[in-house]
């Protein structure tokens, strides 16, 4: 069986109702390929859309280059060219604390790495492990990550009694959140770091 058109599935085809933006083609536009301003200042402006032929065409004669000094070109080819940007995951809104920047690390993992131990809750004085299982319930709870034994036990007693249905003049609507304190306390009272 022969097709007419390559798979719907080619790398870089958007199916839609565009038109081809060359001139005097009736094919649909389903490819697509930057603006003829630029990118904009806040991302890549409004694409221009063509047909597989027209946009073969227009890649082998876009230079990405074209409008750059030879000092710029030099910049843009290193190997290390970006990394030494900020990006927007390293960016926190409202000023403060703005976290790792990229230019403190020569190694982007490192930087990366940074970010993530800062945002993980800290470990307990102990030096016990906590898993991810074991902070959710710790969140449940209501405890810090530095808690013992017997402020687990002081802090289930307590929930218990708040949403019980005893408690709460028979009113059940507070059941699945008893649920979530009593299997929360049964995982941490089984965890290596409550033992």
């Amino acid at each position: 069986m022969a097709k007419d058109r390559p798979n719907a599935r080619f790398h870089g085809r958007i199916e839609g109702d565009r038109p081809c933006e060359a001139p005097g083609c009736d094919a649909a536009g389903e490819f697509r390929a930057p603006p003829l301003e630029g990118p904009g200042g806040d991302g890549p402006g409004r694409y221009r859309w063509f047909c597989l032929d027209h946009v073969r065409a227009f890649n082998s004669r876009y230079n990405f280059f074209d409008g750059m000094t030879a000092e710029e070109i030099n910049r843009a080819q290193r190997p290390m060219a970006g990394w030494e940007r900020e990006t927007r995951a390293f960016a926190r809104a409202g000023g403060g604390d703005q976290g790792p920047r990229w230019a403190d690390f020569s190694d982007p993992l490192d930087a990366i790495g940074a970010r993530f131990r800062r945002e993980v809750a800290p470990e307990r004085t102990d030096g016990k492990p906590l898993s991810g299982q074991d902070r959710a319930s710790l969140k449940v709870l209501g405890l810090a990550p530095d808690a013992d034994r017997s402020a687990l036990r002081k802090r289930y007693s307590e929930l218990v009694r708040k949403y019980h249905p005893d408690r709460n003049g028979g009113d059940r609507s507070y059941e699945g959140m008893l649920q979530k304190v009593i299997a929360a306390y049964q995982q941490l009272r089984q965890a290596p770091a409550f033992a």
